[in-house]
């Protein structure tokens, strides 16, 4: 039987069949895509292969479970937090490192890393509790150790703030707010975290 022009065309523009690294950076990607638009409860990996465009076997060769495959998706995905500009003011670093910690929720890996974080029964959500902590809970609490500690040598900050309960209120207010209030968290919410809460807790006591 003769090929149409179509057939043929269609044939010559295929994609070559990928392999190692290559397959695995199209899975872990079409895993986030697949958590960022249809959640944790929708993701399969029936889904995940064809968004990936390849066999349901080659994704579980490397992953036999969907909380391995998201786990691996989320470490790989995650943005890194770059160091804080030092922009002369207490508030104005934090609201730099707010607004960056506020874009990583937002992302496409951050997106998915809140739909596992909203969706998990309690017993799956332990699997990920590493990836949380080291991807987003420990990045933005040791940026805030460094803004923190400038705003010391620059008399800002008293000294006894520097301590792991501050570290943590960034993180885990936005956090939280995004998980019970369903917070978008906007520019003006940043402003009032920083100054109902943060600079009141920072600044040192008048003499």
């Amino acid at each position: 039987m003769a090929t149409s022009p179509w057939t043929a065309a269609t044939a010559r523009s295929a994609s070559p069949r990928r392999r190692g690294p290559v397959l695995e950076r199209a899975i872990l990607d079409a895993a986030l895509e697949q958590l960022s638009t249809v959640g944790w409860k929708g993701l399969t990996m029936e889904g995940v292969a064809a968004g990936a465009q390849t066999g349901k076997a080659a994704v579980y060769r490397r992953w036999p479970s969907k909380e391995d495959l998201v786990a691996d998706a989320l470490e790989a995905g995650l943005p890194s937090m770059e160091e804080v500009p030092d922009l002369g003011s207490v508030r104005e670093d934090l609201l730099t490192l707010c607004r960056r910690a506020r874009d990583a929720m937002y992302s496409r890996p951050g997106l998915a890393l809140r739909a596992v974080i909203h969706e998990c029964d309690p017993s799956q959500a332990e699997r990920f509790h590493a990836v949380i902590f080291d991807g987003v809970v420990e990045p933005v609490s040791a940026l805030l150790r460094e803004v923190i500690n400038r705003g010391i040598q620059r008399g800002e900050v008293r000294s006894d703030a520097a301590n792991g309960y501050v570290y943590d209120a960034i993180p885990a207010m936005m956090m939280y707010r995004s998980k019970m209030c369903t917070s978008e968290w906007s520019d003006r919410d940043l402003e009032e975290m920083v100054d109902q809460l943060m600079l009141p807790l920072l600044r040192p006591a008048e003499e």
